[in-house]
């Protein structure tokens, strides 16, 4: 029974330090190897990131640009369309001014011969009614 106790304890025992260094090293061998590629796929991505990065700036930047470029244009033709229609309004107030004009000067036509007709009226009463 105390052998198989003595190949239990065996079996049980912590590894010699020998063979923790060992261990130790292959493990930090393979953490060093994978921190490594970590270290260059990080770079990578990184780089790659940095890169779509710089594609969102200059796309941002575009359309910036794009809105100023636009407004200002809008507001070019804002500013035409608002000179034209003041134009036509007064074109049209004009002519319709002369319209008025030309009836005011009309109407005193009108009243002038309608006065010299009521007077050649008058005077042709008179003279049938004197005859």
């Amino acid at each position: 029974m105390e052998a198989e106790g003595i190949e239990i304890s065996k079996k049980r025992m912590k590894p010699s330090v020998k063979e923790m260094d060992e261990s130790e090293g292959a493990i930090a061998k393979v953490a060093e190897e994978e921190a490594e590629t970590n270290t260059m796929a990080s770079e990578q991505v990184e780089l790659e990131i940095a890169q779509i990065l710089e594609k969102i700036n200059r796309f941002t930047q575009l359309v910036s640009e794009m809105l100023e470029s636009g407004k200002s244009m809008l507001k070019e033709v804002s500013n035409e369309f608002e000179e034209r229609v003041i134009l036509i309004h007064q074109e049209q107030m004009e002519k319709w001014q002369e319209e008025i004009k030309e009836l005011r000067l009309l109407d005193a036509s009108n009243e002038e011969a309608d006065a010299l007709l009521q007077n050649a009226r008058y005077l042709l009463q008179n003279v049938h009614g004197d005859s």
